[in-house]
């Protein structure tokens, strides 16, 4: 089985017309680009990075943002790191549009070497993996904080799902805001480490996606894209208050959505709920419902919480 990416191999030079201008425009411009698919997805589109050892909902969030923007055709550009970019590139898989992954090192070193059969697909799919830096040049710790300044420039906007404080991706935020790039984060809970950057972000004046409605805005207001109708949903009226076995099992379901809990934290919901019911039965039978509805995954600490995508 072959190491190196396949494919159409291309090297574009900043003297030629097909090198793209959003490139010649980022601080230290590069010279020269190196890479593997279709050059022609080298254009403007939607930035998605975060945490390497990103949570499940960092995760979730980069794959499910990046898809939505692939679907209404939107080139998402990323890292191919672990975590958060890897999700973004399967997420614009998923929904059969086009990604581009800038490595921190030459095509032909593959880094992570677990990502080749990802940026295997991506050619495969009608992007491209690129890199400034010369077809065997090993990966240095440098060089991944300088192809941020690529990943910042090719896109009109740079969506942060999750960041640490310090971390690349902080970095790629501040050259996207030297390139006069647009800045979205997603938010997290203040406890977490992962999230303290994209949070500092947005009190720093970052637009906050709090939900699909507000990345819809940001995407028609930068890209013109119009949003796709939601199917209607049907909710019981605000004077009829559900049922006290419904109304624990919707809290249940919100909160596992939420975030990741404990099985002590979960008794204690559905106890407070439903104080006339042994909890922990009730709660095994309920969340192995999720997990067959598919909304609901366990970890390996045991704790429960929102789905992991198995690819």
């Amino acid at each position: 089985m072959s190491r190196l990416i396949e494919g159409p191999r291309f090297m574009l030079v900043d003297r030629e017309p097909q090198f793209p201008e959003a490139l010649k425009l980022v601080p230290r411009p590069p010279k020269q680009l190196y890479g593997v698919g279709d050059p022609q997805v080298l254009r403007p589109g939607l930035a998605v990075v975060g945490a390497r050892k990103a949570t499940p909902y960092g995760r979730g969030c980069a794959r499910r943002f990046a898809q939505r923007a692939a679907e209404r055709g939107i080139a998402i550009v990323s890292g191919g790191a672990r975590g958060c970019d890897s999700e973004a590139h399967r997420g614009a898989l998923d929904a059969g549009g086009a990604t581009v992954a800038f490595l921190g090192g030459g095509i032909d070193q593959v880094y992570p070497k677990e990502n080749l059969p990802l940026f295997q697909q991506i050619v495969a799919s009608g992007g491209a993996v690129v890199s400034e830096y010369d077809w065997s040049m090993p990966p240095q710790p440098y060089g991944f904080r300088e192809r941020n300044r690529l990943i910042a420039g090719m896109g009109l906007a740079c969506l942060i799902v999750e960041a640490g404080l310090p971390s690349g991706t902080f970095s790629t935020a501040d050259e996207a805001l030297a390139a006069g790039r647009e800045v979205w984060a997603v938010p997290g809970a203040i406890t977490s480490q992962t999230s303290r950057g994209a949070n500092r972000l947005i009190y720093q004046g970052a637009t906050p996606i709090v939900d699909d409605d507000a990345f819809d805005d940001c995407l028609f207001s930068t890209f013109g894209c119009l949003k796709s109708p939601e199917p209607a949903v049907v909710t019981a009226e605000a004077d009829e208050p559900l049922p006290p076995e419904e109304e624990t099992r919707r809290q249940l379901a919100a909160a596992l959505a939420a975030e990741c809990r404990t099985t002590e934290q979960l008794v204690a919901l559905v106890a407070q709920g439903l104080p006339g019911v042994a909890p922990l039965p009730w709660l095994m039978v309920e969340i192995a419902a999720l997990q067959r509805a598919g909304q609901v995954s366990q970890y390996p600490d045991g704790r429960f919480g929102p789905r992991v995508s198995a690819r």
